[in-house]
């Protein structure tokens, strides 16, 4: 059904006259009359009978009017849901408690007239499909992994490091210290479930390794933080990293030590990417939002693997 021609419908039986709707819509009256009795034929029904005074809807044209009305509604909402800078600003974090999830936190205080949708997708690579398909306009990732750089049409501009500390329960060794360097950690056991081979975060960790000589270990099934807490608790042998922005409640009698890591410390690095080609005036909120913000990167003593390069 041609929707011009039911705008037409909708403006004639408001204006009475086919003339005054001509008028309103800024057309010929001839194109009206064309209108009508195109979508008369689609209909299979008359919906105007003539008078001196203009035009009155049939039987048939009332019954199709509020029907005409909520097919415009309808059009309008389709059309306002795509339209730059009336639909939601849709980004991408890596989880809901790390620290990227706090930063769109922040954005959305500082800027509660902006629709905001914050969505949580697998990898870098999803991430990156879906920039460039549109189906949302920002990402906070590691920006590339080892010999895979960002397409060229992705921008990125490294927003935070997010230093990494280590969990452990009351009984660990280590559960004492006030802080731990790198070098101390060799020889315990970090288990970190959910590592996935060719993810950005597991290249991030496997040069943690290399570098250090740590042992990480990502065997058994991930079941989510409040089992990977209970486990640590449990377990004098067993430690994790966790970022030290992830906000997480644990019971008291878990007595889980979160301690700083040290000399240097590991810092997992943000970047914000998106198409360089998109036009929502809500992406440049947010990129100044985080400009003045965000807490930066590059802080002396601190670690990355050599392939995350600022951009």
């Amino acid at each position: 059904m041609d929707l011009e021609a039911v705008r037409t419908f909708v403006a004639v039986a408001e204006a009475g006259q086919f003339q005054k709707a001509a008028v309103d819509l800024s057309i010929t009256q001839q194109a009206v009359s064309k209108r009508i009795a195109a979508l008369e034929r689609d209909l299979g029904v008359r919906l105007f009978t003539r008078t001196p005074r203009g035009a009155e809807p049939t039987i048939d044209g009332q019954a199709f009017l509020p029907h005409a009305r909520e097919l415009l509604r309808v059009a309008e909402r389709a059309v306002a849901s795509v339209r730059t800078g009336r639909r939601p600003l849709r980004v991408d974090v890596i989880n809901s408690r790390g620290a990227a999830s706090g930063l769109m936190r922040g954005f959305h205080h500082a800027h509660p007239e902006i629709d905001l949708n914050v969505v949580m997708l697998f990898d870098v690579d999803t991430a990156v499909a879906a920039i460039r398909s549109g189906t949302i306009d920002a990402s906070f990732r590691a920006v590339a992994m080892p010999g895979r750089p960002l397409p060229e049409d992705i921008e990125s501009v490294r927003v935070l490091d997010e230093p990494l500390q280590l969990l452990t329960g009351p009984a660990h060794a280590l559960a004492s210290a006030r802080s731990v360097t790198l070098a101390q950690l060799a020889g315990h056991r970090i288990w970190m479930p959910g590592i996935v081979p060719g993810t950005e975060w597991a290249a991030y960790y496997d040069d943690l390794v290399a570098e250090f000589g740590l042992t990480i270990e990502a065997t058994g099934p991930n079941f989510g933080s409040d089992a990977l807490l209970d486990t640590i608790a449990d377990t004098p042998a067993l430690a994790t990293f966790m970022s030290k922005q992830t906000r997480l409640v644990w019971p008291a009698d878990h007595g889980l030590r979160r301690i700083p890591v040290t000399d240097p410390t590991p810092v997992y690095p943000h970047s914000l990417l998106w198409h360089r080609d998109n036009p929502h005036p809500a992406l440049a909120t947010l990129c100044s939002h985080l400009a003045t913000t965000a807490p930066g990167h590059e802080t002396a003593g601190t670690w990355v693997p050599s392939w995350v390069m600022p951009r």
